[in-house]
This record gives C-alpha cells, sequence and structure tokens, in this order.
C-alpha cells in the first residue's frame, strides 16, 4: 500500500493479512523533484498505520529514486527533475533511512518498521550505496528485507537479473516495481515483490469482470487474486524450464 493512498482516509480498516507501505517516493520526487512530505509527518503517519491497522511488516525510508528522468526531468511523465547526481540521491537515501530511524521512538514504543533501501542507476552504483549503509553503521544483511529500487523499467536486462544475483547470496531483497519480465528472470531470487501492474492494466483498458457493478476492476479483489493467481502460474513456469546463471557473477564494479 503506498503512503500516498492511506494518508487520504481518516478512517482506516484493520488488516486480515500482512502487508507492507511504500512511501509513495517515485511520485512524489519525480513529480515536485525533491521530497515534500517533512520526515516527522511520515514517520507519523506509519505509526498511525502501525496502530490502526495492525500486522505491518516493514515500511519504505523516503528514498531518492536515480532514474535518469527523476534527475534530470522531462520524459513522456514529464518530470521535474531534482538536478541532482546519482551519489547524491544515495546518500540522501541513506540518510532518510537514518533519521526516520532515530525518530520513530517518539511516535511509537513498537519496533521500528523501517527498511534500508538500496538505490543507483549502474550495477556499480547499488554496491556504492552498501557502502553508505555499512559506513553509517548499517548491517543490510541483519534486515529481514532490503528493498531495490530504480529497477522498474530494466528489471528484465541482464544487468539487473545479474545485480539481483549478486545480491540475494548476502541480503534479502524486495523488488520495488518488479512485473512479469522481471520476475521471470529474477523472482526466484527475490524474498518479496510489489507491482501495481495489475491495477494500470485494469485501469487502463477497463477490464471488468462479468457481474461487477464498478466502472472497471482496478480495485476489485476478486481480480487482483485472479490476476495473481496467472502470475504465480507464469512464473511457475519459468521456474520449471529453469534459469540460466551467470558463471562469471560477482561483486559489479
Amino acid at each position: 500500500m503506498s503512503h500516498r493512498t492511506l494518508r487520504k482516509y481518516k478512517t482506516l480498516r484493520r488488516a486480515t493479512y500482512g502487508w507492507a507501505l511504500d512511501s509513495g517516493g517515485f511520485s512524489e520526487v519525480s513529480q515536485f523533484g525533491e521530497w515534500r512530505t517533512i520526515p516527522r509527518e511520515y514517520v507519523a503517519a506509519v505509526a498511525r498505520y502501525d496502530a490502526e491497522i495492525g500486522s505491518l511488516h516493514w515500511a519504505a525510508p523516503q528514498d531518492w529514486m536515480c532514474e535518469p528522468e527523476v534527475i534530470h526531468g522531462g520524459g513522456p511523465g514529464r518530470f521535474a527533475g531534482t538536478g541532482l547526481s546519482v551519489a547524491e540521491h544515495q546518500a540522501r537515501t541513506v540518510a532518510s533511512f537514518l533519521q526516520l530511524c532515530e525518530l520513530w521512538p517518539a511516535y511509537s514504543s513498537e519496533q521500528c518498521p523501517f527498511m534500508p533501501a538500496l538505490q543507483g542507476w549502474a550495477p556499480g552504483d547499488y554496491w556504492r550505496c552498501a557502502d553508505l549503509y555499512d559506513k553509517a553503521g548499517v548491517r543490510l544483511e541483519d534486515y529481514p528485507v532490503v528493498g531495490l529500487g530504480s529497477v522498474c523499467r530494466r528489471q528484465g536486462t541482464p544487468a539487473i537479473t545479474r545485480l539481483i544475483g549478486e545480491l540475494t547470496p548476502w541480503i534479502a531483497v524486495h523488488g520495488f516495481g518488479m512485473k512479469k519480465t522481471g520476475l521471470a528472470a529474477a523472482g526466484h531470487r527475490l524474498t518479496s515483490a510489489d507491482s501495481m501492474a495489475w491495477s494500470s492494466g485494469a485501469r487502463r483498458t477497463s477490464i471488468r469482470l462479468p457481474g461487477h457493478p464498478h466502472g472497471n476492476c482496478a480495485n476489485c479483489l476478486p481480480y487482483a487474486t485472479s490476476w495473481r493467481q496467472q502470475l504465480l502460474a507464469h512464473l511457475e513456469a519459468a521456474n520449471a524450464r529453469g534459469h540460466q546463471e551467470d558463471l562469471f557473477a560477482g561483486r559489479a564494479a
């Protein structure tokens, strides 16, 4: 679930199953070229979700994506652009995680839910981001999951598949925005992943299951369940075919 969606509701339902919170960073940073949600506001919201909804497994930090259009602006979405470097985005991502963890005890006595996130663009960038966490005293291998960002638009490429293969023997990875192509190539190595593909697909095509009264099924549990079953069948077939491992895998330069 996205913070940008949940923050609109005054009343929240209790969760019946475990869930994770996305900070909505791509939408906010690409739209404004910066974070306009201040850290204390985000922490207070996460504490509220944790208390009112319950069963929160983890929450993403206010990380800074590293796609070229997010940094330089323009593109099909007419992104604002931050004008910063990949290295600065990485430094701000790590700083955000540290700040959110520091603020958490002032808002809740529960265990801190924020997870680290790795950001970068070239494969070697992600290792440099990992080094920033290490220098800050954060052992990524101690966390139940570490987010992997800025991979959505190139998740099926050999470089990203190899990167995931290099990271996963060391840390548990959550893939942000992983769609069918990326999951077929590297899903067997991920601890978890998320995607809005099912929702956006239903919204764009106005798909509506027989007998459903709403305009489309973009927020429909039966449709989501059916989409999930089809995806799992696709991944099972991909796993049955096997995966070509990289004989020369190693830490990227």
